[in-house]
């Protein structure tokens, strides 16, 4: 089974990743493709340079482009999670997998902003307004290079609401992926 997943800025992918992992996933992401081509072009890794280098790959070479080098790299892979799922072209190219279902992960912009600061990850915002914008930015592509996380959420096979704690989250994947599986 492939499991995508999609959500806004602190909702608990990362959380649902790791779930996966101890769970025998491989984990992987649509922005290790955006790592490797800053990499390449020694341009340096942060929020902003990707989602700039994620516009720039799907500029040149369509906007599912970033889905589709991880499912050509990881076609053999029996079971995958990966994260930062961000646009419709991308879910449509991992859909080519009858076994690919995609997750929205959803919580509060309220519980996602409480999350971002007592995380303290480099490159997150600082400060509410620089958040929102941020996130607002990320909603609606402007272009088939650009983010668009509503449009990616509403073909969302599973929905899971995240206002809780991690150990809440756990239990609902426990709840609703083992079925899944089986």
């Amino acid at each position: 089974m492939w499991f995508g997943l999609t959500g806004r800025n602190a909702s608990g992918k990362t959380t649902v990743v790791d779930w996966l992992v101890e769970n025998g996933y491989i984990s992987t992401s649509c922005s290790d493709s955006i790592r490797a081509h800053l990499r390449s072009n020694g341009i340096e890794i942060n929020r902003e340079n990707l989602i700039e280098g994620g516009r720039e790959l799907r500029a040149a070479y369509g906007p599912g482009i970033l889905a589709e080098m991880l499912r050509d790299e990881h076609s053999q892979a029996p079971n995958l999670v990966i994260d930062s799922i961000r646009t419709p072209a991308e879910v449509e190219a991992l859909q080519e997998r009858a076994d690919f279902r995609l997750i929205e992960i959803r919580a509060s912009r309220e519980v996602r902003w409480q999350r971002l600061q007592s995380r303290g990850r480099a490159g997150d915002p600082t400060d509410w307004d620089t958040f929102v914008a941020q996130e607002e930015a990320e909603l609606r592509a402007t272009d088939d290079s650009g983010q668009a996380l509503i449009a990616t959420a509403e073909m969302a096979d599973i929905v899971i609401i995240n206002d809780g704690d991690s150990e809440e989250l756990r239990k609902a994947l426990e709840l609703l992926l083992k079925p899944v599986e089986s």
